[in-house]
Formats: C-alpha cells, sequence, structure tokens
C-alpha cells in the first residue's frame, strides 16, 4: 500500500502526449482556472505510473470541491477518498482502519479547492506548451513544501489529460486520464469516509 499512498497524496515524469506532431499555442492560466472552477463533477478511466514504475488502474470520481474517489482494478483493489478535508486510504486486504492524511498537506488540494487562481501570486511556477497542450505546474503558495502538481491540458475543448504529482522528497507519480466525462449526479456517501468504514465493518 505505500507506492498507492505516495502517488494518491504526494509524488515530473511525464507521460507524453501521443501523436503530437505539431505545438501548440499555449492556454492562459486565467482560461484554464474558469475550466477548473466549472468543473464540479467528472470521471473517467485512469492509468497510474508510481514512482517504483510499477503501475495501476482504475476509475476516479470527482465532486469539487474537496471530493474525489480512486476505485483501483485488481490486484490493487484499493480505495482512496478525499472528503471532508482528510484523504483516506483503504487497502482491501487489511482489517485495519483506513490510513489518512490532511487533504490541505497534498497537491491535489489545489485542483479540488472551491475557488482555483492560477494567476495568484506565487502558485504557479511552470506554463509551458508540450506537444500540442498545455503544462502547468502549480504549488501552495503558503506551503510550497508541501510538493508540486503538473496539470496537462489539451485544447479545442479545454480538457484536463493528465497530472504529475511530485512530493517534498522528490518522489513522482503520474495519472493519465481517458475521456473524461462531466455533469454527472454522486450520492453523498460515495465520498465519505465515515460510511465507507461502517459500510466495511
Amino acid at each position: 500500500m505505500d507506492h498507492l499512498r505516495r502517488s494518491i497524496l504526494f509524488a515530473p515524469v511525464a507521460l507524453a502526449l501521443a501523436g503530437a506532431p505539431a505545438l501548440a499555442e499555449k492556454i492562459p492560466l486565467a482560461e484554464i482556472s474558469r475550466y477548473l472552477n466549472g468543473l464540479r463533477t467528472a470521471e473517467a478511466g485512469f492509468t497510474q505510473v508510481n514512482a517504483d514504475g510499477s503501475r495501476s488502474t482504475g476509475r476516479v470520481f470527482i465532486n469539487r470541491p474537496n471530493r474525489m474517489r480512486f476505485e483501483y482494478d485488481p490486484p490493487d483493489e484499493a480505495l482512496v477518498l478525499a472528503s471532508a478535508g482528510q484523504v483516506a486510504i483503504f487497502d482491501s486486504k487489511s482489517n485495519q482502519p483506513p490510513e489518512q492524511y490532511p487533504l490541505r498537506r497534498t497537491p491535489l488540494a489545489l485542483i479540488l479547492a472551491r475557488n482555483i487562481d492560477l494567476t495568484r501570486a506565487r502558485m504557479v511556477v511552470a506554463h509551458e506548451e508540450t506537444g500540442e497542450a498545455t503544462a502547468v505546474v502549480a504549488q501552495d503558495p503558503e506551503h510550497p513544501e508541501y510538493g508540486t502538481i503538473r496539470l496537462i491540458f489539451t485544447a479545442n475543448p479545454l480538457q484536463l489529460k493528465q497530472w504529475v504529482v511530485t512530493d517534498e522528497v522528490g518522489y513522482e507519480t503520474t495519472v493519465v486520464l481517458d475521456r473524461l466525462e462531466t455533469g454527472q449526479s454522486y450520492p453523498p456517501s460515495m465520498f465519505s469516509i465515515s460510511f465507507e468504514q461502517r459500510r466495511r465493518n
């Protein structure tokens, strides 16, 4: 479970977007901020490349602000929930309570925040075009020691395609999204850490 903990909470190994023949114009930070703020609910299949080179797959569900759910395929079969200011990792092979960490100490908190402003001073440390995509590297301006998140967006239409999280000691993890779908409605229990604990008990 350690690789999952580092992968989701912290941990740029960026997977190149395949078939990107020409450079695209860089998407402005204000436009990306508007897109992320308008992204209330979303889900996608994902492939995760961990810091040790291992790979996992699954499905991620986003319900902004501050809620996210990662369901991992076998053999991991783990579940990671972000909710109520915490991130909890449920190990399907353990009877122990989930490991929990403050969401604010993870770079994922930056894209789950209620109001995202990438133009804020000292928040974005890199903004560049990469192939046919735009890459933005962001950090918590008040706590850069929490690590960074590198977000990859494509244009026309603007869409989040992947992120790379780097923790405070340099561990890196990439999550590549497959066909992000938006506009769904999810029950609150889907993101509730306490509900999941009761269900498992």
